[in-house]
């Protein structure tokens, strides 16, 4: 199979889902990595579409028909679940079926187009694969249907018991956080006592996010791509994690002429827009940000004016990034010194109009040892540029805040006595999403004993499946809600259903920016299976089942219409129009105040200081390092797929399947080397794990690097499509915790590979 087809087909007998998303294309030019070269020049052209997805719910004939025979169409406005965008979209029923969903026009995250994922996730109001009712696990390990009265009373009394024997504080929740989800979830626990709350973002995020923080005192930032000469993105792909406003406007740069370079082990999907391709040693793009950081000081092209009027810290961190010449870095991160002088000094050429982008979860998010580090590096680079705040810079933005409410009728919850489990251990965790780590092995140290899962498939794509199957086994009680049998809730006592999306309302999203909007999901459809809640009710029957119902006395369209009062508008306002813009938030180019305890930018940090860590932005290695015959594994998304959640939706596992999109990328240096040839099965196996997949031989790839999609290796017997469908990556790596702030260092992994036989 041809690179091209391995990314995009487009089949005109099937309807176009994608139209328009170009970053899901091939790339428009085949490039070679040749030994000693640095960086790849792209030829730019125009991409051609995206993904053809298989046909609607809604056939073309029926839809004819249906309108010549006069059936009711209701169209309403929702927000997507296919990723934790949120993106608006626009819903068309037929008699009370969904018909089509496209993206909302004035939402500033779609503008008006969904990705591939968005029309793929629409598919679980139908999927075979949903759940439908309670379930509960018996002795054996197999699940039978149970009552939803019997399942809250079973499950209430289980909670009431642990309370009793270990405290609230042996209550635990891991959410990934939708706009109903992280309310409901946080005063569920709090109600009981709990602090124990937690998000995924121990698995995505959290040490970028950490990181910006210490430095910034925001947790992330944007680019300005309207007005940016240069930006250098740091593995992060929008086209593979797509969200359409940030290809918009990644295409909008590329045409106006900006030079976008991409630092990556492997030419990712954003490579249709790029000028550069940098291949880089996975886990070593620290050394790389430390030697254009000492370009820039010992070179005298830095913005002093910033340096000395907005942050702190900067003799500590030149005397320090002397050391980091660009030859060092060479040595480390395999990039020529040349390489990276030339880039040092053409953003500084650029600057302030340029910038580092924040990057995301695949490239440093939650991947190595030196993640939180290489965010802090990244945030300094910036600093030397004197960027921040500036047109086609690096911008922090603010976001709208819920006011007041009722306190009769929106009781407060008072404040859990114990701290959060974890806290102590990984204080450079941001405060509102923990490590989600502690949860694992508090249960296996058995001070965790009941956990809850919204939305969340801990067990497939956090870290060790097997450590966390077995951790959980020790708890005395755990509950997945979710809207189909993920692995997780193979691992649980009772699993309850959730209605999907476009079956429920949730509470008012608030989207932050340049500009301020509140969006707000809604019933496109009604629910389909009886049996299924959406999350409030669910979560509202847990407390009364729990003996804190007194604090769930409102409904979710009470709750909503009293936030959304607070920010000026309405529920019924926000209903009609799907989105609604707030009060100006008085953005304005320019240095910001930042919010750090300094409010200036920190080039060193005391809090960082007293977690035990180098208070001054500088080097810190990857943890593990390849052997003789092994190479380096990487992760990342696909432009098709969430995460674990979506490989089970027919029409999203189909062009998977049909591409062969599971399999594990390879050099085509190394598999030459190795007699391997495009197709073959090769056997992938680390210290933890070992398994077999077809392979990819390509030119996108640096040499000693295996990328394997972070989608595959389903083991829910419940989710047939999905099940043993290629690879998992955790599967194959260790379980380790970064220093500072507990995040799951997932491409921490060095592994061999070998040609299967016959």
């Amino acid at each position: 199979m041809q690179e091209k087809e391995a990314l995009m087909h487009c089949n005109p007998t099937r309807r176009t889902f994608l139209k328009g998303t170009a970053a899901t294309a091939a790339l428009a030019a085949v490039v070679i990595y040749g030994p000693g070269r640095g960086v790849v020049i792209i030829a730019r052209a125009n991409p051609p579409l995206g993904y053809a997805l298989p046909g609607g719910f809604i056939d073309e004939g029926e839809q004819a028909e249906a309108a010549a025979t006069g059936a009711v169409k209701i169209q309403g406005a929702s927000l997507c679940n296919g990723c934790s965008s949120k993106c608006g979209l626009i819903a068309t029923a037929l008699d009370g079926r969904l018909w089509t969903v496209e993206g909302m026009k004035e939402h500033p995250y779609s503008k008006g187009t969904l990705c591939g994922r968005g029309h793929g996730a629409a598919q679980w109001a139908y999927s075979d694969g949903r759940l439908t009712q309670p379930m509960k696990r018996a002795a054996d390990g197999s699940f039978a249907p149970i009552s939803w009265d019997d399942a809250l009373s079973e499950i209430g009394a289980k909670v009431q018991e642990i309370i009793a024997e270990a405290g609230p504080e042996a209550l635990a929740i891991i959410q990934d956080p939708r706009p109903s989800g992280k309310y409901y979830s946080k005063r569920f626990m709090n109600a009981l006592g709990s602090p124990n709350v937690y998000t995924h973002a121990a698995a995505c995020n959290l040490s970028k996010e950490s990181g910006i923080q210490e430095a910034t005192g925001a947790q992330n930032f944007s680019v300005d791509f309207p007005n940016t000469k240069m930006v250098v993105f740091i593995g992060r792909s929008y086209g593979d994690g797509i969200r359409p406003s940030s290809v918009k406007s990644l295409a909008g740069a590329a045409e106006g002429g900006a030079r976008v370079v991409i630092v990556d082990p492997r030419l990712n999907n954003t490579g249709v827009f790029a000028t550069d391709w940098v291949p880089i040693r996975p886990g070593a793009d620290i050394a790389f940000l430390l030697g254009i950081a000492n370009v820039l000081v010992t070179r005298d092209l830095y913005d002093h004016a910033f340096v000395e009027q907005s942050a702190v810290g900067f003799p500590e961190f030149a005397a320090q990034v002397t050391e980091y010449t660009p030859e060092w870095a060479e040595g480390i991160c395999d990039v020529p010194a040349d390489t990276i002088v030339e880039i040092a000094e053409s953003l500084a050429a650029a600057a302030p109009a340029c910038a580092i982008e924040p990057s995301w979860r695949a490239a440093f998010g939650c991947a190595y040892q030196n993640s939180f580090e290489t965010a802090r590096a990244v945030c300094a680079v910036n600093a030397l540029l004197g960027c921040w705040g500036q047109k086609g810079g690096a911008l922090i933005t603010s976001s709208p805040k819920v006011g007041d409410v009722d306190p009769v009728k929106f009781p407060e919850v008072p404040k859990p006595a114990a701290k959060r489990l974890g806290d102590a251990e990984y204080p450079l965790a941001l405060s509102g999403t923990g490590t989600n780590l502690a949860v694992l092995n508090g249960c296996a140290d058995g001070v965790i004993q009941g956990v809850f899962f919204y939305n969340s498939n801990a067990v497939q794509g956090y870290a060790q499946p097997a450590k966390w199957r077995e951790a959980l086994s020790q708890a005395k009680l755990v509950v997945t809600i979710d809207v189909q049998m993920s692995e997780t809730a193979l691992a649980s006592d009772y699993v309850l259903p959730e209605c999907t999306v476009l079956e429920r309302l949730e509470l008012p999203e608030f989207i932050g920016g340049k500009k301020h909007y509140v969006a707000l999901r809604t019933p496109i459809i009604e629910r389909i299976h009886p049996e299924t809640r959406p999350c409030d009710e669910i979560f509202t029957a847990l407390a009364e089942a729990c003996g804190v119902g007194q604090y769930f006395p409102f409904t979710v369209e009470e709750l909503a219409d009293a936030q959304l009062a607070s920010v000026g508008t309405s529920l019924d306002a926000v209903r009609e129009a799907g989105i609604v813009e707030l009060a100006d938030p008085g953005f304005a180019f320019g240095t910001p105040t930042f919010k750090t305890p300094t409010e200036k930018f920190q080039f060193a940090s005391a809090k960082v200081a007293e977690a035990g860590l180098n208070p001054v932005i500088g080097y810190v290695p990857r943890l593990v390092e390849p052997a003789e015959g092994e190479f380096f594994l990487i992760g990342g998304k696909q432009g098709i797929h969430s995460h674990t959640m979506t490989l089970n939706l027919e029409a999203l596992n189909a062009i998977s399947r049909e591409y062969q999109l599971e399999r594990l990328w390879m050099a085509a240096s190394d598999a030459a080397d190795l007699g391997i040839a495009d197709g073959d099965t090769v056997e992938l196996s680390s210290s933890e794990c070992s398994g077999q997949v077809a392979v990819k031989v390509t030119e996108r790839l640096k040499p000693g690097v295996l990328f394997l999609p972070t989608h595959y290796g389903g083991t829910s017997p419940y989710l047939t499509r999905a099940q043993g469908f290629g690879l998992n990556m955790m599967d194959f790596v260790p379980l380790h915790l970064e220093p500072g702030v507990g995040s799951t260092m997932s491409q921490e992994v060095a592994v061999k590979v070998r040609k299967v036989e016959g």
